[in-house]
This record gives C-alpha cells, sequence and structure tokens, in this order.
C-alpha cells in the first residue's frame, strides 16, 4: 500500500527556499518562467518565497526560437543571464545567473531544492556525484527530461549519511539506474535551425512538461504535501501517468 502524501520538510518553512536551476534550455527556460510566478504566488499565501540561481553554458542560437523563451534579439547572449535578468526586472527580483556548467561552474552549495533540465544521463551522474559529496545534500531534487512528444519530471530526496528513511522519494538515478550507466547511449547533438529542432521535438513538449513540474512544486512548496512523484507525459496519446509514492515498508 502506498504512502497517501509527502510531507514538506519541516527546514523549509517560514523563509526563502534557496533553488539551483541547471540547464535553462527547453525544459529549463520553462521552469524558470515557471518559477517567478511561483514566487509569487508563495508570497502571497504562504511564509515562503524562493532565492533561484540559475546555471548554463549555452548561448542562444536561432534554432532555439520558438520552443524556448528567446527573442531574435537575444541570439548570441547568454541564455542563464539573458532569462535571469529579464524576469528580475519584470518582478522586482535579485535571482543569480551563472554562464557556466554545473557543478564545474558552481558547486551545489546550500541548496534546498535542485532541478536539473540537462540533455544528457553524463550530466545527471555529476550531478549525483556532487550531492554525494555533501554532508548536508539538497533537500529535494527535481529532473526534468524528454524527447520528441513525451516526457517525465520527478523529484526525489537525495540519501543523506546513516538515513534508513523507507518514505524517502527516490531520486531520478535510482528510479532510472540505467542513467549511472556511463555507457549509456545518449544524443545530445544541436539543432542547426528552427525547423530542425521542431523535427526533433515538438513545439510545445517543453511547455507542457514544465507545467507539470511546476503545478507537482506548488503543491508542494505552496500547499505543503504531494500525493505523487512525478508524470510520464505522451502528447501523442494524450496519457499523463502518474509516478507513485514509495511504499511503506
Amino acid at each position: 500500500m502506498t504512502n497517501d502524501r509527502h510531507y514538506l520538510a519541516d527546514t523549509l518553512n517560514r523563509r526563502a527556499i534557496r533553488v539551483m536551476l541547471v540547464g535553462c534550455g527547453g525544459n529549463g527556460g520553462q521552469m524558470l518562467m515557471g518559477l517567478a510566478s511561483l514566487d509569487t504566488a508563495l508570497r502571497a499565501i504562504s511564509s515562503r518565497s524562493l532565492a533561484v540561481t540559475v546555471v548554463d553554458d549555452d548561448v542562444v542560437t536561432e534554432a532555439n526560437l520558438g520552443r524556448q523563451p528567446f527573442y531574435r534579439c537575444d541570439i548570441g547572449n547568454s541564455k542563464a543571464r539573458t532569462l535571469t535578468e529579464r524576469i528580475n526586472l519584470a518582478h522586482g527580483l535579485d535571482w543569480t545567473a551563472v554562464h557556466g556548467r554545473a557543478p564545474a561552474a558552481i558547486g551545489i552549495e546550500n541548496v534546498d531544492l535542485l532541478i536539473s533540465c540537462v540533455d544528457t544521463a553524463s550530466a545527471r551522474r555529476k550531478l549525483g556525484e556532487a550531492i554525494g559529496q555533501r554532508t548536508a545534500p539538497p533537500a529535494y531534487w527535481m529532473d526534468l527530461g524528454n524527447r520528441a512528444t513525451d516526457g517525465q519530471f520527478l523529484i526525489g530526496c537525495p540519501t543523506r549519511p546513516g538515513s534508513q528513511d523507507a518514505r524517502r522519494l527516490l531520486t531520478v538515478l535510482e528510479i532510472f539506474p540505467e542513467l549511472a550507466d556511463e555507457t549509456f547511449a545518449e544524443d545530445d547533438a544541436p539543432s542547426c535551425s528552427v525547423a530542425e529542432a521542431l523535427d526533433r521535438q515538438s513545439l510545445f513538449v517543453n511547455r507542457i512538461v514544465a507545467s507539470h513540474a511546476l503545478g507537482l512544486l506548488f503543491d508542494l512548496l505552496g500547499r505543503g504535501s504531494i500525493a505523487h512523484a512525478g508524470a510520464f507525459i505522451n502528447l501523442s496519446s494524450g496519457q499523463t501517468v502518474p509516478i507513485p509514492l514509495p511504499q511503506a515498508s
């Protein structure tokens, strides 16, 4: 029998929640835009808010237009800095942008919620290794991924040394152990045009996956609990299949 709810960690009550968003492209760009709305909502209904650091080493190209939240005038500019500056100006925030790759450019220090929107299994492995080296890892790690017309999102609780909590939410590397395999085949080749990018990924797949992930975060951070740990989403079939909470021992 599964647990009915997962409740927000007590350590995140009544303060700003420190978020690190790794990746500011398809899923990450949509997540960042939504996090600004989530911050507004949290300030209105709770004692919490978001303090976000955005990390990405990529620049805007023409192929990013349409599917990602960038404009033609952004081409050649840092994705992280462009969107973060735009959000700060629009919402009166002081979120931080780092043009680089985590965890090499910036360590996962003093982070409550890590959100990974990366393209490869190797990038997830590096994040997992960095988390594993921390005596105080993030309370939560949310990961988003997608293919052409389907995607998934999952939130987990990285293991703390000595933890034996059977109710802990499993992380992406635990739910999908094949990602830990260094021989795992992956394709992160960039698209050269908008048309090619749309052939590789549906126009709204990132927006839909991110919207579902943001909805889960709103329930967790705004309402205090969640009834599932994520979901698989298929645009072609119209199906959304929730990822259940771990079973109680």
